[in-house]
């Protein structure tokens, strides 16, 4: 039968709730609330005018976040889509075309945008089991300088993909082969900091070979709105231009830019606290008649049910109080807002279930 679960819309937690307990919701890491410490840190934000330039909290986070990830500048953006989409922007121009996975964010889940907005052919590659292109088809799609072909122009690749860390080695002999071809690169770093902390790999060093990368404030690290683009001086130039012409400038955003600074200086040592969740998570899974996980790098656990009943299971866990999602397989993500109680009450809740009367 097939994996394809019902996404699962948003719902509430009181709707949620199970006898009083509150909710375990492993939806995503995009739930997170902001702490106590970073609403502190909101409120005591020093604020100007972004469009005009002169917001120094905007400013201090830019400078933060091209230094981690040893580049010359970045800009904050509202999402990772607007992120990604003003760097496909930036790199080509209308009838270039962009290399990318079959289910990369970029190509398949962000609106289309580049194609639509951009005149931005997108290129979809097969990808393997772990995110990865392999080189050799990378570089055979890779159009000749031909008045009949799109030309080739930007290599894109996520950092993380599906809960697995990209190899430092893959990543470094992607960009290096975009390069000997003349593309431009972009890293889609939505999870970065969790690649970093889950590879022990510096962020600068992990960017190192590409031109442009994005990584989400507003995922594990917890913030509540925004995530940056990084790169050169010239590109961030041409990224903020694109940004306006979105509707992406914004006034005395420093009140959010401050949620980024404090999750920078606070939060990305503590993703390690969720990876050992969703490795807890993961082995009491596995540990289950007929459930097969994917062990996790990070904090995304996969599961399938031989049953074929994963639709079942995820009303069950929700009048249970506990949300997943289950667009390609059962999708658990481990976040700040989530302990290691709630890690167990979902193994005994998916237990609970395969062992009901009505499954045997």
């Amino acid at each position: 039968m097939s994996n394809a679960y019902p996404a699962g819309a948003p719902r509430s937690a009181e709707r949620s709730a199970s006898a009083g307990r509150p909710v375990v919701d492993l939806r995503s890491d995009t739930v997170t609330r902001p702490t106590a410490a970073m609403r502190e840190a909101i409120a005591r934000a020093e604020v100007g005018d972004d469009v005009f330039d002169d917001d120094p909290t905007v400013h201090a986070l830019q400078q933060r976040s091209a230094a981690l990830l040893g580049k010359e500048a970045a800009l904050f953006m509202p999402s990772g889509t607007q992120a990604n989409l003003c760097a496909l922007l930036s790199h080509c121009q209308r009838g270039d075309e962009v290399l990318l996975g079959q289910y990369a964010h970029t190509y398949r889940y962000e609106g289309g945008g580049a194609a639509v907005l951009g005149g931005i052919q997108p290129q979809p590659l097969a990808q393997q089991s772990d995110g990865s292109l392999l080189l050799a088809d990378i570089e055979a799609a890779i159009k000749p300088d031909d008045e009949h072909f799109a030309r080739t122009r930007l290599l894109t690749l996520e950092d993380t993909w599906n809960g697995q860390v990209l190899q430092q080695a893959y990543l470094d002999a992607a960009s290096s082969l975009a390069h000997r071809h003349g593309l431009s690169t972009h890293l889609d770093g939505a999870r970065l900091f969790n690649a970093v902390v889950a590879s022990g790999v510096a962020a600068a060093r992990l960017t190192e070979g590409w031109d442009s990368v994005s990584f989400c404030l507003s995922k594990g690290l917890g913030a509540p709105v925004g995530s940056m683009l990084v790169g050169s001086r010239a590109f961030i130039d041409r990224a903020r231009r694109q940004r306006k012409m979105l509707g992406g400038g914004m006034r005395q955003v420093g009140l959010l830019a401050a949620a980024g600074l404090h999750a920078l200086d606070h939060h990305i040592d503590r993703l390690a606290d969720d990876h050992r969740l969703a490795r807890r998570l993961a082995e009491g899974l596995s540990a289950l008649p007929g459930v097969q996980v994917t062990p996790p790098d990070t904090n995304i656990v996969f599961a399938t049910l031989a049953s074929g009943q994963g639709a079942a299971l995820l009303a069950h866990l929700e009048a249970d109080g506990i949300l997943a999602t289950g667009l390609l397989g059962l999708r658990f993500v481990t976040h700040l807002d989530v302990d290691a109680e709630g890690i167990d009450r979902t193994i005994a809740s998916v237990r609970a279930f395969l062992r009901s009367p009505e499954r045997a």
